[in-house]
């Protein structure tokens, strides 16, 4: 460790737990010699030193997945080293003790074919092979990695060490950081009580004491130390020179793997605890909270230890050697927070939810490559530090919505499974209005938002429930929807939309600079577009209305906004001439859509609405009822018709309005979603992320690659014309399977002749086409109509075919009425 503190750095780690120590070491890696990691304590005196250690890499984002494949192998290269991190290749079990369980390990198995990860189906009696002390009573069947197992988190973080300080990294131990400055929004210097260190880069690893750190910086990190048990039992085998797989028992909330010649075995109970909280709900971890451990709490892991013993009965006359009592760092969706934030210069690595030493090694190498480079190289947008609103700056709605992460951990994500804790929270004006008309709810940052209304049930069959887990809360409410917009006319109330502001005049060029598309066009225009990174992969898919000469309005998704407004106010200049704000709550938005939906405005409005008046994809400003409206001809469905945005003050009376018309049905999301699929428009998030291009999107038509169609060019642009001339070796194809009743839910495997090539991007049914309808990226050759295809659904093999174009009026007449 080094002795005196550097007066500058480049790099500044904050942290020197295991997730501190991978980001030194893959930045010493990639040659960055210019690097400080600073601890208050030791190394691994925070979370890490008390953490379980097990390295499982399958999970059910593809990202993560190979994040831990990533650790996995880093771990085996490290163990044949000179500091080995006792990583043990033991392979890992997953129990499935219910129908239920079994569906969703065979799901995980077809994962895992999509990723060249191993995963096999195994028997209750292979399982008692490989593990035998379990009691398998009430077992089904169990998935099996050998490519699984465990590591010591403490050896791990000092072989990361080791190789970081052998690339030129600098260690201060026993060094507090009192403060982080700032200039001009970026960092500058951190504060320490052994000195001050000019830095250019502060990388906050801080674990619990995370969000700590990053209130130096006035950056809002939303996680929750939560306690986290498990014990350590005397002896239970003789020690032969094999080894026990690591075994889950999500059924039973319990996770076991060998400790020298005992078990150590954890759980997650349904009784959370949270550690260190001070007033409004806020973590507060004492300033010498080193290398220490909560007290025992016995009572609360009393479940745990039953369930445990009814699966290993051995432990009941084993001896326990310690209960360990720790705190982890959890977030609100489990996910890890990660990337750079509002301020310049100031990443976060942290929110590991008791899985970041399986994920240690990818994410040191991720956020290297976000460091360097100013792209993780991967679709990260679920583990953006920027993906969280500002409703997670309030410590009680953090903590609600973390406990009950922590509490249903291994819960099985059954489709359309919702979240209970902090609701309501965000509604639009016309919530009492659904909830009044038996409107069912889903919630998409924090936004209440109507899935469908269980009265529009009475109008539909059940001819097309699906089987498996899509029927699971299939109801024939959404068909009623979905066919009353295609037939007459619907109404949706799209308000959770985020909404950007981008005005000054600067704010066209900038605009310009960060669309595919051209933004610059008449006051009044609507253009769809996508904004790309440097690698030509889609980080946002919006629409930009010109409102005024130097006034945009950019509508994205509704959990897009904040990402989408960091990446705005990342590239806008620095001199002023750019003003972005976030305007969602200040407007109502609600979609009328049908063939009959100008026969329902028009009687509403003096104002002319025909096609000379309101082209396709332009936007105008009228009155509908009393109120004044923005009125833009766009349509997510495929049907003639508008969206109505108004100040938020009216939204409940132009709801009222239009939804009380004859003739209007209201619906829900879940209509707009089978809708949406059937005419091949596509969302970001699963058919687009910043690793797909709008090539192989099938989005070429909104790209303006030539220079006197976008003078001067946009980011991107470079790798897209590399692709171009290259050929696209992918592309996004529409399967329609044979099977009408298997519904994909999103992942499933999709293989040509009897190989993966691909998994289902989104999927859903299309209750106008009757066909159950699935996207996923094909080979670019194969992605022709007619080819035939298999989808790997719950174990079974289903047929596909590619269709052939667009499934529901290919020819846009609709759209156009």
């Amino acid at each position: 460790m080094t002795r005196e503190l550097p007066s500058r750095a480049r790099v500044v780690v904050i942290g020197g737990g295991v997730g501190g120590t991978s980001v030194a070491y893959h930045l010493a890696r990639r040659g960055e010699r210019d690097v400080l990691v600073v601890d208050r304590a030791e190394l691994t005196s925070g979370s890490t030193f008390h953490s379980a250690g097990l390295v499982g890499q399958l999970r059910a984002d593809p990202t993560l997945t190979r994040m831990n494949m990533y650790s996995a192998e880093l771990y085996r290269e490290l163990q044949r080293g000179e500091t080995p991190p006792g990583f043990v290749e033991c392979g890992g079990i997953r129990l499935a003790c219910t129908p239920e369980r079994l569906e969703e390990i065979r799901r995980q198995i077809g994962w895992a074919r999509t990723m060249g990860l191993p995963l096999l189906e195994i028997s209750p009696a292979e399982v008692r092979e490989l593990f035998p002390l379990a009691d398998l009573d009430g077992v089904r069947a169990a998935a099996y990695l050998p490519t699984d197992g465990y590591v010591d988190p403490s050896q791990l973080t000092y072989a990361l060490a080791a190789g970081a300080r052998a690339g030129g990294v600098a260690i201060a131990t026993h060094t507090r950081v009192l403060g982080i400055d700032t200039e001009n929004g970026r960092v500058t210097r951190v504060r320490t009580d052994q000195g001050d260190v000019e830095t250019e880069i502060v990388v906050d690893c801080g674990g619990i004491y995370a969000a700590e750190i990053a209130r130096m910086v006035g950056v809002r990190v939303p996680l929750v130390p939560m306690s986290h048990q498990y014990l350590v039992t005397d002896p239970v085998r003789a020690r032969d020179g094999t080894h026990l797989p690591t075994l889950r028992d999500p059924d039973n909330l319990v996770y076991f793997r060998e400790e020298v010649d005992g078990v150590l075995m954890g759980g997650y109970e349904r009784t959370s605890r949270t550690f260190a909280l001070a007033h409004g709900e806020r973590d507060a971890v004492p300033a010498d909270f080193n290398g220490r451990l909560l007290a025992e709490d016995w009572p609360r892991f009393e479940e745990i230890t039953e369930n445990a013993v009814r699966r290993v009965p051995a432990l009941a006359d084993t001896g326990v050697r310690k209960l360990i009592n720790g705190p982890e760092a959890f977030t609100p969706d489990n996910e890890f927070c990660l990337g750079e934030t509002e301020v310049g210069g100031f990443f976060v690595a942290a929110g590991f939810c008791a899985h970041g030493i399986a994920g240690a090694g990818g994410i040191g190498r991720l956020m290297a490559d976000w460091i360097l480079d100013g792209d993780p190289g991967l679709d990260v947008h679920h583990m953006d530090i920027r993906r969280f609103a500002a409703h997670y700056r309030s410590p009680g709605y953090t903590l609600k919505r973390t406990a009950e992460n922590y509490e249903t951990y291994y819960d099985i994500p059954f489709p359309g499974a919702e979240r209970r804790a902090g609701r309501p929270l965000r509604v639009s004006p016309a919530y009492a209005w659904h909830a009044g008309r038996g409107a069912v709810f889903g919630e998409k940052a924090g936004w209440e938002r109507v899935n469908f209304y269980a009265g529009n049930a009475t109008t539909a069959t059940e001819a097309h429930r699906p089987r498996g887990w899509a029927g699971h809360d299939h109801t024939p409410a959404v068909a009623a929807e979905h066919l009353a917009t295609r037939n007459a006319a619907g109404l949706f109330d799209e308000s959770s939309f985020a909404k950007l502001e981008v005005t000054g005049p600067g704010a066209a060029d900038l605009l310009e600079w960060l669309c595919a598309n051209r933004i610059a066009r008449a006051v009044g225009d609507v253009t769809y577009t996508q904004m790309l990174n440097a690698r030509g992969g889609i980080e946002a898919d919006v629409t930009v209305t010109r409102t005024a000469p130097d006034a945009f309005l950019v509508y994205t998704g509704t959990a897009c906004g904040t990402r989408d407004l960091a990446w705005l106010r990342k590239h806008a200049p620095r001199d002023g001439s750019v003003r972005i704000a976030d305007v969602s709550g200040a407007f109502a938005c609600f979609a009328l859509w049908g063939p009959d939906a100008r026969t329902v405005l028009g009687p509403l409005t003096p104002d002319a609405i025909d096609d000379a008046a309101i082209p396709y994809l332009t936007s105008r400003e009228i009155t509908v009822g009393d109120v004044p409206v923005r009125v833009s001809r766009v349509t997510f469905v495929g049907e003639l018709g508008w969206e109505l945005s108004c100040s938020a003050e009216y939204g409940a009376a132009l709801w009222r309005t239009l939804a009380e018309r004859p003739g209007v049905t209201p619906g829900g999301y879940r209509a707009i979603e089978s809708m949406r699929l059937e005419k091949g428009y596509r969302v970001w998030g699963s058919d687009l992320t910043p690793e797909t291009n709008p090539y192989e999107a099938g989005l070429g038509f909104a790209v303006k690659l030539r220079e006197s169609d976008k003078p001067g060019g946009f980011l991107g642009r470079d790798a897209l014309l590399r692709a171009r001339d290259e050929g696209i070796g992918r592309k996004l194809a529409c399967l329609l399977l044979d099977d009408p009743t298997a519904v994909c839910l999103g992942s499933e495997p999709v293989l040509l002749d009897g190989t993966v090539v691909g998994r289902v991007t989104s999927a859903g049914f299309g209750h106008t086409v009757r066909r159950s309808i699935a996207y996923a990226y094909l080979p670019a050759d194969r992605a022709k109509p007619g080819t035939r295809a298999q989808i790997e659904w719950f174990g079974e093999t289903c047929g596909a075919e590619v269709a052939a174009g667009v499934l529901h009026d290919p020819a846009g007449a609709r759209v156009r009425g």
